[in-house]
């Protein structure tokens, strides 16, 4: 079975750049974001990397740890950071789990059981291997984007799905397409109308099932 949204994620333990980590106490009671690359020194993970080390300020706003992975080892995750800082002008402060062995890539189902690492491989031996996973503080995984190797990923979007999931997690919200931050939002269908407006204030009904309200932040 794979993993899906609502999941608890996989609790392992691993080596990173860092040093080892115990991923459900490295989360601790934040948000986390773990990006999966197929391989190092590859370039357009290169430029998705350079990418998260640039928004450091805003995981850091949004109570967020990120971390990445790649199936290569700590020391080449060591040496493609200084090309990643070199591209980015910006430091990559973030760990990067070494999965050597694909045991992570397979728990969280970007694998499959039976896969391995032939000799004198490239980044296509593990192409699937380029997920993202945002992670709430209980440790359930709220969102997974799946991109190819050719298409870098919208830091923008991993951004804005973000505010998203925390404007309305545990709370009867949902944002429509294209929302960002402090635009309205829409009041869930669990609550009638009373209990919608008695809650979030004035309701702009534009269908019985769609009701916009305030941004309540």
């Amino acid at each position: 079975m794979g993993l899906r949204i609502n999941d608890i994620v996989p609790n392992f333990t691993a080596n990173t750049d860092q040093g080892e980590i115990t991923f459900h106490d490295w989360i601790g009671d934040s948000w986390a974001i773990l990006f999966s690359h197929p391989k190092d020194f590859t370039p357009v993970c290169t430029t998705e990397f350079g990418a998260v080390a640039q928004l450091a300020d805003e995981w850091a706003k949004r109570n967020t740890k990120v971390i990445g992975l790649s199936v290569d080892g700590v020391e080449e995750h060591k040496e493609w950071k200084s090309d990643i800082e070199g591209f980015a002008k910006a430091k990559a402060v973030f760990p990067i789990i070494a999965d050597e062995d694909l045991s992570v890539s397979k728990a969280f189902d970007m694998l499959p059981a039976e896969a391995y690492l032939p000799d004198g491989r490239t980044a296509a031996d593990s192409a699937s291997v380029r997920s993202v996973f945002i992670i709430s503080p209980d440790k359930k995984v709220q969102l997974i984007m799946t991109y190819p190797m050719s298409v870098g990923r919208n830091f923008a979007e991993v951004l804005r799905a973000l505010d998203g999931l925390q404007k309305t997690f545990g709370v009867p919200l949902a944002t429509p397409a294209n929302w960002t931050t402090g635009q309205d939002v829409i009041a869930a269908l669990s609550l009638d109308d009373a209990a919608a407006e008695a809650k979030f204030g004035a309701i702009d009904k534009k269908l019985p099932y769609l009701r916009f309200v305030k941004d309540p932040a």
